[in-house]
């Protein structure tokens, strides 16, 4: 029978053996495993500079295709925008310096810059909605009416719109007496701020968006609150684009706000690349193809139809109300 003992032995002889494996194992192997390890590290490391080399590469070359492509901007733009007067409406978050690059691009390509308008967060926020309806009916011309349906940021939209652009390129530089002070009243209610000469009405607008999407519960009511507004210029102007960089066509930017929106999709365009001077270059021949009749979505994000327009027909006379 076996007893106890036999049982406390046997066990005794399975630890020692593990015991001596371990050992050995610790003795003969030691040597191969840290090879193994080294040439593991090695490689990793190899890899890792090559991909580094690789991004120096290829950050080097960006640099010298925005060096060039910034320095015969110029002469790629000029006079694709002559005579015509642009709005750039400012969305909360964009930078100062996309901002003034495009202002300068538009200038390169023979626009005026009428003036900016900055929209405000309380704008956007639902709580104010009701202040920013009430506004809008104040404020709007005695003569225009609204379609049932609408949103307070439409009917805002209409009336700004009506405020700052026109389509008839002879009314472009002056200001509409009917919308005399709704400027004032939507600063004054703390809806937007102003810079330059926004009254003296634009022919073309660019809304600019801003790299970081909007988060929050509000965030998808602001973008549909700024496609409102672009929808709203572009009814009222000789064309209307978004345009921003690539994070803007990105979940929860506004770009793919606009892209997803159905109608106002449609005449609106969008420029996701404006933070690279190729992109600048875009936007102008973007408004260009606005003044054309035509819209379009270019860059390199989702929702992009091609990187820039193609050649575009010269625009098409545009006249009161048109």
């Amino acid at each position: 029978m076996i007893d106890f003992r036999y049982h406390l032995v046997s066990i005794v002889a399975i630890f020692l053996a593990l015991s001596v494996g371990i050992v050995l194992g610790a003795t003969f192997l030691q040597g191969p495993a840290i090879e193994l390890a080294n040439q593991t590290v090695g490689r990793v490391s190899q890899h890792n500079e090559e991909l580094l080399r690789q991004v120096q590469t290829l950050q080097g070359r960006e640099t010298g295709n925005d060096g060039f492509i910034g320095g015969v901007t110029p002469q790629l733009v000029q006079g694709e925008l002559a005579g015509e007067r642009v709005l750039i409406v400012e969305a909360p978050g964009v930078t100062a310096g996309l901002r003034d690059a495009v202002q300068e691009s538009l200038g390169q390509a023979g626009a005026a810059v009428t003036g900016r308008v900055a929209v405000t967060d309380r704008f956007f926020d639902p709580k104010q909605s009701g202040v920013l309806d009430q506004l809008a009916l104040a404020a709007k011309p005695a003569e225009m009416s609204f379609s049932e349906g609408l949103t307070p940021y439409d009917r805002a939209a209409a009336v700004l719109a009506a405020a700052v652009v026109t389509a008839d390129s002879a009314e472009g530089g002056r200001e509409n007496p009917a919308a005399s002070g709704v400027l004032d009243a939507f600063e004054k209610g703390g809806m937007i701020t102003t810079s330059g000469d926004p009254a003296q009405r634009a022919t073309l607008a660019v809304v600019m968006a801003p790299a970081d999407p909007y988060e929050g519960e509000n965030a998808e009511s602001q973008n549909a609150a700024l496609v409102s507004l672009a929808a709203g210029l572009d009814a009222a102007d000789g064309g209307t684009i978004v345009a921003g960089p690539l994070s803007a066509s990105g979940a929860g930017g506004l770009i793919a706000a606009l892209r997803d929106s159905g109608e106002p999709s449609g005449g609106v365009s969008s420029v996701d690349t404006a933070d690279m001077p190729v992109g600048r270059i875009v936007l102008v021949y973007a408004l260009r193809e606005q003044l054309a009749g035509d819209a379009g979505h270019y860059g390199l994000g989702a929702g992009a139809s091609a990187f820039e327009p193609s050649p575009a027909a010269s625009p098409t006379p545009r006249s009161s109300g048109g």
